[in-house]
């Protein structure tokens, strides 16, 4: 699992960006305090940081100096301040990005996720997506496709992508408004029934086999969501 660290004094904002990277499956720390951030960039082997500008005590620019002379994970600076030198600045001490005040969770989200991609394939760390086993299921991300007891299953490629990503985060409640958000995109114009068919859907290939509810692979979660049972 990846680790975050975000240095931001504006808990509220920090909280929202954990979230946002928590749903995506990363481990989030938040540094309230830029020399609480640089303690914590040396002894938390994080695989990228997201450093605010404007903080108490230390500002965003001596704290990417002093991280940067020890470490050269990707690190994303945001700032509400929109002067191109304080861009210029940023990126020329070693910030990988800069994000302006205010921006969407997602986009940051997209900024992270390219950040840590790039820099798995500059470093050759980059990992191929494991074949998941879980009772009789088994499902091959490099060829997405799916088996369940040995008979593979047809399935399309939203059915795909949502039972991976189910699959991937098992014994975790995920709401329609999640899923909508992580399988369609925060830019589809549909609503929770369209999760709610999918779900069907896969329920009818996967748990076919067995009328046996406790078997099942996708559980409702009423009032909350769906929950992969491993």
């Amino acid at each position: 699992m990846k680790k975050i660290l975000i240095i931001e004094d504006e808990i509220t904002i920090a909280e929202l960006e954990k979230d946002y990277l928590e749903f995506e499956g990363f481990a989030v720390d938040i540094a309230g305090d830029g020399l609480k951030g640089i303690q914590m960039a040396e002894t938390g082997d994080y695989d990228l940081i997201v450093l605010d500008l404007m903080l108490p005590g230390i500002n965003g620019f001596e704290i990417l100096k002093k991280i940067r002379m020890d470490h050269n994970i990707p690190m994303i600076m945001v700032s509400a301040r929109t002067e191109d030198a304080d861009k210029i600045r940023g990126l020329g001490l070693g910030a990988d990005d800069y994000i302006t005040k205010p921006f969407s969770p997602s986009e940051m989200v997209a900024r992270v996720k390219s950040h840590l991609a790039t820099y798995e394939r500059l470093t050759g760390k980059e990992k191929r997506p494991e074949t998941l086993h879980i009772r009789n299921l088994t499902i091959e991300p490099d060829a997405r496709r799916v088996f369940l007891s040995s008979q593979e299953i047809a399935l399309t490629a939203t059915e795909y992508d949502l039972l991976y990503f189910l699959a991937s985060n098992p014994n975790r409640v995920y709401s329609k408004e999640m899923l909508m958000d992580r399988i369609w995109g925060v830019d589809y114009y549909g609503d929770g029934a369209t999760v709610t068919v999918h779900i069907g859907k896969l329920r009818d290939k996967i748990d076919k086999q067995s009328n046996q509810e406790e078997s099942h692979f996708i559980e409702t979660v009423w009032g909350a969501g769906y929950r992969f049972r491993v």
